[in-house]
């Protein structure tokens, strides 16, 4: 999947220029380089849009003490897409209209979380609270089961010497 993207993420300038040559034949240079314009500013007005957004839930939050009404993915889809806009080029344009738009968001956050639950789970990392061991060992927070039945402190004291290097060479 990594080579995938990265095959995908090398070619995506040249399929770029051939979309606008294709445009560009169809509509003509000026109004090409009008729409790209034209995306570059709708993708600043949706980051804006998205920025100030997330400024008012989070400062809205904090005054009444409870979470956020929006999810922080909701956030990111809208600065993802408004970035996607802001690049020059047809095809991420297309991509960002996709995860700045209201009604395609939902299915894309949809199909976003149940990849991520599957790789999660493929990871055999954390799913609902539940702790299991990583590929990299146990989850970071997660307690030893046996963790809760001893207090601490509780554990074999060994006794021993230190011994310095000046006390080991007499």
């Amino acid at each position: 999947m990594p080579l995938l993207i990265g095959i995908a993420l090398m070619a995506l300038p040249f399929l770029e220029i051939w979309a606008m040559i294709l445009v560009g034949q169809q509509i003509g240079a000026a109004w090409t380089i009008a729409a790209l314009f034209a995306l570059s500013v709708a993708g600043m007005l949706v980051i804006r849009r998205a920025g100030t957004r997330a400024f008012r839930d989070v400062d809205a939050a904090m005054r009444t003490g409870t979470p956020p009404r929006t999810g922080g993915l909701d956030m990111l889809m809208l600065f993802v897409g408004g970035v996607l806009l802001v690049v020059p080029g047809f095809i991420t344009a297309v991509l960002g209209l996709a995860l700045s738009l209201p009604f395609t968001r939902p299915a894309l956050r949809w199909a976003f979380t149940g990849w991520a639950r599957r790789r999660m789970e493929r990871m055999n990392a954390t799913v609902d609270g539940d702790a299991r061991n990583g590929p990299l060992g146990a989850h970071l927070g997660a307690r030893r089961p046996d963790a809760a039945a001893r207090p601490p402190g509780s554990g074999k004291v060994v006794q021993g010497h230190v011994v310095t290097e000046d006390e080991h060479r007499d």
